[in-house]
């Protein structure tokens, strides 16, 4: 990217980090959008009973599993017929996403079909959203600070988003004692998805000097993170740097958009139900990042955005002399570590790569890739994720 390129940044209106944070702060944020009534979206409400009885007289909508449309239909139809005047979202993305999309629709209307991209009507939100606050419990989606709510369409088999900059929370409250309890395996998959947000914006041919800064810091903190985080659950400087990646990548894709990865990964969400989001991510990382710099050197060797990829491979791998087959490297073995599984664990075949591919190319993150990759490259990417 030149630098006189023009560029902007748009995030949450307020960010608050911080260990305890939940407990100590959450009702005094809730009390200053002026929310008397709230729908709480969360996963198992018993979970988060401490943060809960701190608020004030509010509904709860629990979402287990996908965001589905049918999900977040439901949920405003008891945020709108309970009254509700705010949404506060308390879990991982899942909830974030339910959370955001609830916000939009009780001051807008309609149905999430009405403005769902790819598979909806695409109608823009012309509304701000009911206030928002969104606290998250895991480390992985940055869905805090990012603009848009993922649903999966079980009838189109995708997922798919409804986007809009007044989407963004009113509040992004990150508490890293949050996350202390959740397992190995949810830590592993919603760590390796924050990992590769934060890695596909700074490749993207959409970053600017400011995503660049924050999305190398959280690959930094990410590397140094991840493998403690699961393998020590309660080391909370382990979390801290895990919220930390999720974060940053929240911002950095918000502004800079993400990739190849993330726009086979929406399609993939809903054609293998049931495959986490970040193991699906991470089995797809070195293979992009390897077909997009071969890429790059066959159509544009001049590209700046060649230089980046052996620069993540410095980062991650802390080695001065790294190259991106480094940095590939580096992440197979990071997924090794981590029993990433293949996508063909999760049902997908030979035969489901041309449609698999024909829809991944019309998704928004695609827009933001290093460069336009032909069909047969990014069906390269999947026979080698098999």
């Amino acid at each position: 990217m030149a630098a006189t390129s023009r560029f902007e940044f748009a995030t949450a209106t307020r960010i608050v980090f911080g260990s305890n944070t939940a407990e100590k702060e959450l009702r005094s944020i809730v009390d200053s959008l002026g929310i008397t009534r709230p729908i709480v979206v969360t996963g198992t409400a018993k979970r988060y009973m401490g943060v809960l009885k701190l608020l004030p007289a509010h509904e709860v909508f629990e979402v287990h599993g996908e965001p589905t449309v049918d999900v977040a239909t439901a949920g405003t139809e008891q945020a709108v017929t309970k009254d509700c005047n705010g949404v506060i979202a308390i879990g991982g993305g899942s909830v974030l996403d339910v959370g955001k999309v609830i916000a939009a629709l009780i001051t807008n209307g309609g149905e999430p079909l009405d403005y769902m991209e790819v598979v909806g009507k695409g109608q823009k939100i012309t509304k701000p959203s009911a206030p928002f606050v969104a606290v998250p419990t895991t480390a992985g989606t940055g869905a805090e600070v990012t603009r848009n709510g993922v649903l999966c369409s079980p009838e189109h088999r995708v997922k798919a988003s409804i986007r809009a900059a007044t989407m963004l929370p009113n509040v992004a409250l990150v508490d890293p004692t949050l996350a202390l309890s959740l397992p190995p395996a949810a830590t592993a998959s919603t760590g390796l998805d924050a990992f590769t947000q934060c890695l596909e914006p700074f490749i993207s041919c959409l970053a600017n000097p400011l995503t660049d800064a924050i999305a190398k810091e959280g690959l930094r903190h990410g590397a140094k993170s991840l493998l403690r985080a699961v393998r020590q659950g309660d080391d909370i400087t382990a979390r801290e740097g895990m919220a930390l990646c999720s974060l940053f990548g929240g911002l950095a894709l918000a502004n800079a958009k993400l990739g190849a990865v993330h726009g086979f990964a929406g399609v993939l969400g809903g054609w293998c139900p049931g495959a986490p989001h970040g193991a699906i991510c991470a089995v797809l990382l070195p293979h992009v990042i390897a077909v997009n710099a071969d890429a790059l050197k066959k159509r544009a060797p001049g590209s700046p955005l060649l230089a980046r990829y052996d620069e993540v491979a410095r980062i991650i791998t802390e080695r001065s002399n790294a190259t991106c087959e480094d940095g590939v490297k580096w992440i197979i073995d990071l997924c090794t570590e981590l029993d990433v599984p293949k996508l063909s664990t999760y049902g997908l075949k030979e035969e489901d790569i041309p449609t698999v591919v024909e829809k991944a190319a019309k998704s928004s993150s695609m827009k933001g890739n290093s460069l336009l990759l032909t069909t047969d490259e990014l069906s390269d990417i999947l026979r080698k994720a098999l």
